[in-house]
């Protein structure tokens, strides 16, 4: 007996190759060779300022100054702009739980609850539901633009998009023959350098690992804070220091208010979590400006104390609609943060065991640890050989990410027979990073003519 176990849901694994066949047929890879700019974007300045709206007014020339500092600063701050030329390509018809903001630089290490350092997609502001081929036509470009911050030839440049999109379609197909259950959590440590051969890649790799395995909550206590005595009670606790006007303090009402916050998170955790956050105790709450894209929005680190001398950090992000909500019209949700949670639960392959959501003060959050063992390769600094093998990494780990959502079976088939999508999409990826170079320097001039305040770190 053969049946499904979730009834009308396709499972034969030929009938679903067969399925993605002729999802091919009817797009071809050619066809995402388009043009970069969408007959409905928005300009730059109108695009920057309503993605202002409803930001910490405050903290708006703080954006705009990360955002000017060169194509690729202002490419990670405007998902919502490629999303709005996106719109209307050509796709395959297949969806996947995509990172919506899938560029260079949103590929990191952090560790997981047994110590090891893990790389993976690493934000999610931006998941939705949605075609995979915007996630992976924004990598592509961005290893472009980032390629030619860091002067590599435009040869590798392209090189490194190309190469990007040959690996996303090679693991597709490996995992697509894969049982379920190894495919599903594959390429999660530095094996996967090897299994892409991204050897060149492998220094950059373990000095990052050596780095993250250093970024620690005590490592923020140490830096970030005071002790402050009680002579009365004869205890003492740690506070944030003050550090203008990325990290201040809030008053008390907002304190309370974060606190009375961290309380529903609770309640969003695994059981097992609940009883782990539970023995912690709150100590101080700062605010604290976080990212590129999220400057404005209101952030929170909160302290906490724990066993002895043990101390915790975490770190309260508002969330806001993901900015490609407006071309997927089909997407709805109750809570934003719970759509950045879900997302990443499906997505990664290690995810944050405290990673969950809350509401404070009629506004929806998430709730994370603020550095658990996180660290980076940046991808501006490397070289055209490194940059092709982070390129390699990169495209892999998206295609891992992507089949958790969408049958690898289904996208093995959509690949079948095919050797023009990396060139294709390379095209592209050299075309939207010329598109962006034009939109920065539109930004900048908008800037010098006084429409927008900007000011730097």
């Amino acid at each position: 007996m053969e049946r499904a176990l979730v009834p009308g849901e396709l499972s034969d694994p030929e009938e679903l190759h067969a399925r993605g066949r002729e999802l091919g047929a009817r797009t071809p890879s050619t066809a995402h060779d388009h043009a970069a700019a969408g007959e409905h974007r928005p300009s730059v300045a109108d695009f920057v300022e309503h993605s202002n709206a409803g930001r910490l007014g405050d903290l708006v020339p703080l954006r705009i100054g990360r955002m000017i500092a060169s194509p690729f600063a202002f490419f990670r701050g405007a998902a919502g702009l490629m999303a709005a030329d996106l719109a209307g390509t050509p796709h395959s018809g297949l969806s996947a739980q995509i990172c919506g903001d899938a560029h260079a630089a949103n590929f990191g290490l952090y560790g997981t609850p047994e110590g090891q350092i893990v790389m993976d997609v690493n934000d999610f502001d931006e998941t939705i539901r949605g075609p995979w081929e915007w996630d992976l036509k924004r990598l592509a470009a961005s290893l472009v633009l980032a390629g030619r911050e860091g002067g590599v030839s435009e040869e590798d440049c392209r090189d490194a998009a190309e190469d990007a999109v040959k690996s996303y379609r090679r693991v597709v197909r490996q995992l697509g023959e894969a049982s379920f259950l190894r495919s599903w959590n594959a390429l999660a440590d530095a094996d996967a350098l090897s299994k892409v051969k991204a050897h060149d890649l492998a220094d950059e790799f373990s000095e990052a690992a050596e780095k993250a395995r250093r970024n620690t909550s005590a490592r923020v206590v140490a830096k970030w804070t005071e002790r402050i005595d009680d002579h009365t009670t004869g205890l003492s606790h740690h506070r944030f220091v003050e550090d203008p006007p990325v990290l201040r303090h809030v008053d008390e009402a907002t304190a309370n208010a974060v606190a009375d916050g961290l309380v529903s998170y609770v309640h969003t955790l695994r059981e097992s979590r609940r009883n782990l956050i539970a023995r912690y105790r709150i100590a101080d709450v700062a605010f604290r400006v976080a990212g590129t894209g999220s400057v404005g929005l209101r952030s929170y680190v909160v302290l906490l104390h724990g066993n002895t001398d043990e101390d915790l950090v975490l770190q309260v992000k508002e969330a806001r609609p993901s900015a490609l909500t407006p071309y997927l019209p089909e997407h709805r949700t109750e809570h934003e943060g719970q759509r950045i949670v879900h997302g990443a639960r499906l997505v990664q392959a290690e995810t944050d065991i405290l990673l969950g959501w809350t509401t404070i003060e009629g506004r929806p959050f998430i709730v994370r640890q603020f550095r658990n063992m996180k660290g980076a390769i940046e991808p501006t600094e490397l070289g055209g050989k490194d940059l092709d093998d982070y390129g390699r990494v990169a495209g892999a780990l998206l295609a891992r990410a992507h089949i958790r959502s969408v049958h690898p079976r289904l996208l093995a088939g959509y690949f079948d027979g095919d050797d023009q999508l990396d060139e294709a999409i390379g095209r592209y990826a050299v075309r939207y990073a010329d598109q962006t170079e034009s939109d920065h320097a539109e930004l900048v001039t908008a800037v010098k003519n006084g429409r927008f305040p900007a000011v730097t770190d």
